[in-house]
């Protein structure tokens, strides 16, 4: 396999970030040596994760094992993942913001067409739904773990408790009409075909659109990380990988 040097563009804080949380996962192990420092291993971690690369080409270029990539890999995206918010603490943080905005989202997966859980009608395409909270301005708060991608995006807030903790938080929340029926502060679009609905009704059905579109922001930083565009991995780890990826975006942007 040829080698050649490359970049990840992941800001340096994000870097420094983990590589100290490393240390002190080494410091409370005992660990006394590795074939990586702490921040060798950072940085082979933000790169599988921001560029997708597999563990075999990642291995040859920190000049370690496959195996060793492997492992290195998953003990800093679990150590990252143990590190993201809960939602109650979403939405403490939520309740500071003058409102929310919540879609849903597809992570693409590679499953043949016989695993019908993981196929959403909506995309026509396997997957795992993510719920995103983003503030006002489209800046990610939380995401949330992951579900099967047969699961519609109202089941899946409910799920999670999204609709509840916001509601409890006072917390008013955008969303479209995928969540029809959630009731509690989350406010959906008027429900029937555009011809039918009165001059005031499409006035407001424009409004929050123009609001609601910038969750999309949102999810365009989760999927920035280009992991997430099409993931090969079992889908029992795809919740701590979303979980990993927010702690370093929370981590880099505060």
């Amino acid at each position: 396999m040829l080698v050649y040097p490359s970049g990840v563009d992941v800001s340096s804080s994000a870097l420094r970030f983990l590589t100290q949380r490393l240390r002190e996962h080494r410091r409370m192990l005992g660990t006394r040596w590795r074939r990586l420092p702490a921040g060798r291993q950072a940085l082979l971690t933000l790169a599988h994760l921001r560029s997708g690369q597999t563990y075999a080409q990642l291995a040859a270029g920190f000049g370690i094992g496959t195996t060793t990539a492997y492992r290195y890999i998953a003990e800093a995206v679990d150590l990252l993942a143990a590190l993201a918010p809960t939602m109650a603490e979403a939405a403490r943080v939520a309740s500071t913001k003058a409102f929310v905005l919540l879609d849903g989202t597809l992570l693409p997966i590679d499953r043949i067409a016989t695993d019908r859980p993981f196929y959403s009608g909506k995309h026509k395409k396997h997957g795992m739904n993510v719920q995103v909270i983003a503030d006002s301005h489209g800046r990610l708060l939380w995401a949330s773990p992951a579900l099967p991608g047969a699961v519609h995006d109202i089941r899946a807030a409910r799920e999670h408790s999204v609709i509840d903790a916001l509601a409890q938080a006072g917390v008013p929340c955008w969303a479209d009409k995928g969540y029809r029926g959630a009731c509690g502060t989350v406010r959906v679009p008027c429900w029937g075909r555009w011809e039918t609905l009165s001059t005031g009704q499409q006035a407001v059905n424009r409004s929050h659109a123009k609001i609601r579109a910038l969750v999309e922001q949102a999810v365009a930083t989760l999927k920035s990380w280009r992991l997430l565009r099409k993931l090969h991995c079992s889908t029992t780890r795809i919740t701590k990988l979303v979980q990993a990826i927010l702690s370093l975006h929370l981590a880099s942007s505060n």
